[in-house]
């Protein structure tokens, strides 16, 4: 799921964190340096929830699936009811909290947010003309609108598919063809991207909403919707659909190593009723806290921590609106604002540590996570000293919930995965499937049979063959090697895929060989991972140039520049390498595996 690098001085640590070392090398620095993090932990803390005993809890866990279930319903609408009720909060009652760098504040009560949701959901239904199980894109930043889309999307039945803001023409073409959607909601300025689009080239695509900008409230050109002034005409009222629990929710699109982005499937009780764990046992929220995620809207990980997990809670949702992530700004949001709980990736984490500050002053900041790679036992042991705070992982996936952490109640080892979130059963296994003792690497599972997780995904859509290849026996395969230690901790060793995650962002090399391969100078290429202090690790690749062809900087910029055109700018290789020939097997397929162990290993 993830991995990391950060300085040369902790480069024995830094190893076993590394991708795809050979594994006798990785065994022996697996158990070393278990012994050596194990000199260094802290001490577990009281849970807001009352979360105080791992082991009790975790063997006295259940968590019904219902017949019908929908968030919005069954959650929101609850919390709603029970405002008048709360007393001395933060942000009393709040739901929603959003900020921007030009000054602008929106707060929204859990019942205003209902309300305007339900504007919103007649809008999409009355003009856009959608019906349950419609596929619906959504392609907007952080601003209010998005979380309108998404509850009002639970309302109305209608299956979510988010993208990020950085999607070219090319992805945004995919997605809709892929998912057959039959609306778009995104902003005015992305909307003349896919005005480039062919209506022909997306023939299921009816219904196009783009949210005005401050500058043009009503002014919508091309056959785009006005979100905002179709809202101020709508109606407050809106009879919420009575979904089953196991009705298709959400398609999130995930990387892939041999193909385009997957899409996986979640129900309403899958994301929508599983979070719950997430939300208590991880985030340890109350409806007392501010919650502030940094995660891109395009991700799963805006649904665990921006929506889901802190509203299960009656959470406020803390929403700062910036183009990107800015250390002087982050800690200037903490400083200012009584957040009492945050989400910050490690390569943020590791940023901030690079600030000259010697220490910190936060508000009302009590708890701190981070997800989406490992974290630098460094990282974690310098933000301790600098705010008192100590960072627990979390490890989760698009394909399911928050499945295992470091929760409050438990002591921290620095670079651990931590211990099955309560409700999974996470076991490392070997290629019979085959329990694996303590210390011994293996495959990172999660038992699916004879009883699934509640969180775990439904399918890949429209791909049998990926679904049947993501179980084992009994197991769902992660795609990560790992191993746990005697107190049962488990600790991440590499990737199995050729996937790479940089600065939390998971890359599938497929499609930026596919785009390199497209420009006139390239006859073959292979992509992997490189190691990086401050992202853990960046897009690599290694080109044969065509005959003839000439190696040049000017020529790498091109060839980046091609690629941020044809696919998501953040997927583009930060770093390239002329070769002659690629390494292959003997039926011709390039092993990257090859090219990155050598990488890492420099």
């Amino acid at each position: 799921m993830y991995q990391c690098f950060f300085k040369k001085q902790s480069s024995l640590l830094a190893n076993i964190l590394r991708h795809n070392f050979k594994r006798n090398t990785i065994k022996v620095k697996t158990l070393h340096v278990t012994a050596l993090t194990n000199q260094i932990t802290y001490p577990a803390e009281s849970s807001a929830v009352g979360f105080d005993n791992y082991e009790d809890e975790y063997k006295s866990f259940q968590l019904e699936k219902p017949e019908y279930f929908n968030f919005a319903k069954d959650v929101l609408e609850i919390w709603a009811d029970r405002e008048k009720g709360l007393s001395g909060l933060q942000v009393p009652g709040h739901a929603l909290w959003y900020v921007n760098d030009e000054g602008e504040e929106i707060k929204w009560t859990f019942k205003q947010l209902l309300q305007h949701s339900n504007r919103l959901a007649n809008v999409l239904s009355e003009v856009g003309g959608l019906k349950p199980l419609d596929r619906v894109i959504v392609i907007l930043p952080r601003i209010p609108e998005w979380w309108l889309v998404n509850v009002s999307c639970l309302k109305l039945g209608c299956i979510l598919s988010p993208g990020t803001t950085s999607l070219t023409k090319n992805d945004i073409v995919k997605r809709i063809n892929a998912s057959d959607a039959t609306c778009v909601i995104t902003t005015t300025e992305i909307s003349k991207i896919i005005d480039q689009i062919p209506d022909a080239d997306v023939p299921t695509l009816t219904a196009k909403f783009a949210v005005e900008n401050s500058n043009a409230t009503s002014v919508i050109k091309n056959g785009w919707l006005p979100v905002k002034k179709l809202m101020s005409e709508s109606s407050t009222t809106f009879q919420c659909l009575n979904t089953k629990s196991d009705d298709a929710m959400s398609w999130f699109f995930t990387s892939g190593t041999t193909g385009y982005p997957k899409m996986t499937e979640h129900t309403h009780a899958s994301y929508g009723l599983a979070h719950k764990m997430t939300g208590k046992y991880w985030l340890d929220l109350t409806e007392r806290d501010v919650m502030w995620n940094v995660s891109d809207t395009g991700w799963a990980k805006s649904a665990y921590s921006s929506v889901y997990a802190p509203w299960w809670q009656g959470a406020c949702v803390f929403v700062h609106d910036t183009p990107r992530f800015d250390v002087k700004k982050t800690l200037g949001v903490l400083e200012k604002f009584p957040i009492t709980v945050t989400c910050l990736p490690p390569t943020a984490y590791r940023l901030i540590m690079q600030d000259d500050k010697d220490s910190y002053a936060f508000k009302a900041l009590r708890h701190c996570v981070s997800a989406g790679e490992p974290l630098n036992p460094e990282v974690i042991e310098s933000w301790k000293k600098k705010t008192g705070l100590t960072i627990r992982e979390g490890f989760g996936q698009t394909e399911m919930t928050l499945s295992c952490g470091i929760f409050r109640c438990m002591e921290v080892k620095p670079g651990s995965m931590g211990k099955a979130t309560p409700g999974y059963d996470i076991k490392i296994i070997d290629e019979n499937s085959d329990i694996l003792t303590s210390n011994k690497e293996g495959d990172i599972a999660v038992r699916c049979y004879p009883n699934k997780p509640i969180g775990m995904f439904s399918k890949y859509v429209k791909n049998e063959e990926k679904t049947a290849d993501a179980y084992r026996g009994d197991y769902y395969l992660t795609g990560d090697r790992g191993y746990k230690d005697s107190d049962g901790y488990l600790w991440f060793v590499g990737r199995s895929d050729d996937v790479i995650i940089s600065a939390g962002y998971r890359i599938g090399p497929f499609e930026v060989e596919s785009a390199l391969l497209e420009h006139d100078e390239v006859a073959e290429s292979a992509v992997i991972s490189s190691p990086c202090e401050t992202r853990g690790s960046i897009v690599k690749a290694f080109i044969v140039l065509v005959e003839g062809g000439s190696p040049s900087d000017q020529l790498k910029i091109d060839l980046q520049d091609h690629v941020k055109r044809m696919t998501a700018p953040y997927k583009y290789p930060r770093l390239i390498e002329f070769v002659d020939a690629l390494p292959k097997t003997i039926s011709g397929k390039i092993r990257r595996v090859e090219l990155r162990q050598k990488e890492w290993q420099q």
